[in-house]
């Protein structure tokens, strides 16, 4: 049975949106936000009424502002709006951020600053409900004026115009609608601004870069802990005092999850005394100050971003109290940029630290493990070209992490004349946030074949969990065989989350809520 959300606006939680984008609950809008949206529409059709000249009510829109509107025109004016700016291009966003999409702009509407009436509202609702996902493609936004092209294209689905996915197929909007028993909009004066101006697009293509960099650093961190046994490393760099002097929130707190992790190891203890070895490599003795760091970012981020979620950010705004409808720039998502960049920086490093490991784990010579991790090395190449690969991602997540907020092009004739970048920001996380789950499979791999060696040996009781979990899927790398499906397997229980499951105590907290 379906959960129920019942949508307070401006009071969603990343717990909240975490749950939107990993399923799809029933929405349901707090009776308490409509006073305040009726009120705001009410506002709209007294300007209208009046004869008055109000941006995006009775105007063009962008360059084109100085230009009036009759009344009569006013429901084609927005119509047109939609029609003209619905100029996507590239791949469809997955449905998992379409559902964050129309959540954030249902409750940004829906607190009554918009001048949007109620049944609109209602109708995204539905549409939500009803798991009509509209098609939107993910290019054609420079974060700026809104996600104005793509946010077009959803509302396009809910005048029944293009295409929808229901439970994955593809469909015209107006079939779907049909199918749902909900009546195609037809929108009033400002309308169609208000549903297209806003950040909600970026922002869910953020959040989806944050959830998953989430997965990520526990997939990480478990993997690593699993290396440091591997190539028989200390645990001696995870001393809380060690920690403590320093005073970096994150590395104190992924530090303590590492001590737990190796905590009870039999692999450890065999090398407590008479190890010749001074000193582990950074990338095994450095990993609470990278992971912590990386955890730190992650939370910046999420602070900006569950701001965002709340936010109010399409032009103009009406102030009913005021009885003033007043343009601004909401809509410009510099700050959803930031995240999106700094989230880049995090997704890049835990992927960077983690081919290193990789690398010192084939490498007899530094982890006393048999060449590239396989016996009769030369007959076979065991893991020397899924280091490879990743390597080949580990650099390539290193271009792709380029901050996207510092680039700027004007449009819309230099009306529109700085912009963020941030919704191709939000969306370069997704490839990137991939790239860096093959790296942590095939690590993953690696140090689970470490282990192996080391037989009859084991690992610690929270290092055997996730070691029989990845043997669940994959077998032990006895000769050369057929490795891509199991460096996939190896990746979807990072990508799924599925790795940490054992110990998610260690990891709860880590995040806000």
């Amino acid at each position: 049975m379906k959960q129920t959300l019942i949508l307070q606006p401006g009071q969603i939680s990343l717990a909240e949106l975490r749950a939107i984008w990993h399923d799809a609950p029933e929405l349901s809008l707090a009776p308490s936000a409509y006073p305040a949206i009726e009120a705001s529409s009410a506002a709209i059709r007294k300007i209208v009424e009046r004869g008055e000249a109000a941006y995006g009510i009775n105007t063009g829109f962008g360059k084109l502002a100085k230009t009036r509107i009759p009344d009569d025109q006013l429901e084609l004016l927005q119509r047109n709006l939609i029609m003209s700016h619905s100029v996507g291009s590239g791949e469809l966003i997955e449905d998992a951020v379409v559902r964050l999409i129309l959540v954030m702009k249902i409750a940004s509407l829906a607190r009554g600053y918009s001048g949007i009436r109620a049944s609109v509202i209602d109708t995204m609702v539905a549409m939500f409900n009803a798991g009509i996902m509209p098609c939107i493609p993910v290019k054609g936004s420079v974060g700026a004026s809104g996600d104005l092209a793509p946010l077009s294209h959803m509302t396009l689905a809910m005048l029944g115009e293009g295409d929808a996915r229901v439970d994955g197929k593809l469909l015209p909007a107006r079939q779907a609608l049909e199918a749902a028993g909900i009546q195609p909009v037809v929108l009033a004066a400002k309308e169609g601004l208000a549903l297209i101006n806003g950040t909600q697009v970026s922002t869910a293509l953020t959040l989806n870069g944050l959830f998953l960099a989430e997965r990520l650093l526990e997939a990480a961190t478990v993997a690593g802990a699993l290396s440091v046994d591997a190539a028989k490393g200390s645990d001696a760099p995870f001393d809380p005092r060690i920690h403590a002097v320093r005073g970096q929130p994150g590395q104190i707190a992924t530090a303590a999850i590492y001590r737990e992790l190796l905590s009870g190891s039999e692999i450890r203890k065999s090398h407590l005394v008479n190890d010749e070895r001074v000193q582990d490599p950074y990338c095994l003795r450095c990993q609470p100050q990278v992971m912590g760091a990386c955890l730190d970012i992650i939370n910046n981020a999420a602070r900006t971003l569950l701001i965002e979620a709340n936010a109010v950010t399409d032009n103009p705004l009406v102030f009913v109290e005021e009885g003033e409808v007043i343009s601004g720039g909401n809509f410009h998502a510099e700050p959803v940029a930031f995240a999106a960049d700094t989230l880049a920086l995090a997704i890049a490093e835990i992927g960077s630290i983690s081919e290193r490991r990789i690398a010192l784990l084939i490498d007899a010579s530094l982890s006393g493990l048999p060449p590239f991790l396989v016996q009769s090395s030369g007959l076979n190449s065991g893991f020397m070209i899924a280091h490879v690969t990743a390597a080949a991602l580990a650099s390539e997540n290193k271009s792709i992490a380029h901050p996207a907020s510092v680039d700027t092009i004007p449009t819309s004739a230099n009306q529109e004349d700085h912009v963020s970048m941030a919704t191709y920001a939000g969306r370069r996380l997704h490839e990137m946030a991939h790239n860096t789950a093959t790296i942590v499979g095939i690590e993953l791999l690696a140090a689970a074949q470490g282990v192996d060696f080391h037989q009859p040996l084991t690992t610690s009781p929270h290092l055997a969990w996730a070691h029989r979990l990845l043997r669940s899927r994959v077998a032990f790398y006895d000769k050369d065989r057929f490795f891509a499906p199991d460096i996939e397997a190896a990746k979807q229980l990072v990508v799924q989350g599925e790795l940490s499951a054992d110990c998610k105590a260690l990891f709860s907290g880590l995040y806000l809520g």
